[in-house]
């Protein structure tokens, strides 16, 4: 297999990540990216750690999620635990951004062809 070959299909799996995700954004509550992932969730939960030495890291469990990795098998996780001393960043998804507008523009007026 050639690099060009590699790159094209590297392509076409990330195009195909991108539009699972679209179809499946919408049944998810949360955000949540860490330094290696960026999951779907509906539960999550985040908890400050310090160890012995004083030292601040974050455990993220999360329950029933989405992980945007085009090389697993499976993306539905039904379990996730992620220990990270890197920044873990959680969003609520607002569901009203996920919505098309009207094709009017919102104007109320007749859909354009």
């Amino acid at each position: 297999m050639s690099s060009e070959d590699l790159e094209k299909y590297e392509a076409e799996m990330e195009l195909q990540l991108y539009r699972e995700y679209r179809d499946v954004v919408g049944l998810f509550s949360y955000v949540v990216e860490t330094e290696r992932r960026f999951y779907l969730t509906n539960n999550v939960d985040l908890q400050p750690r310090s160890t012995e030495n004083g030292e601040m890291y974050f455990e993220v469990v999360m329950e029933d999620a989405w992980v945007w990795d085009m090389y697993r098998p499976a993306r539905f996780v039904r379990n996730v635990r992620v220990v990270t001393f890197k920044d873990v960043n959680v969003e609520e998804i607002q569901k009203a951004d996920l919505e098309m507008p009207p094709a009017d523009g919102g104007r109320g007026g007749p859909e354009l062809p």
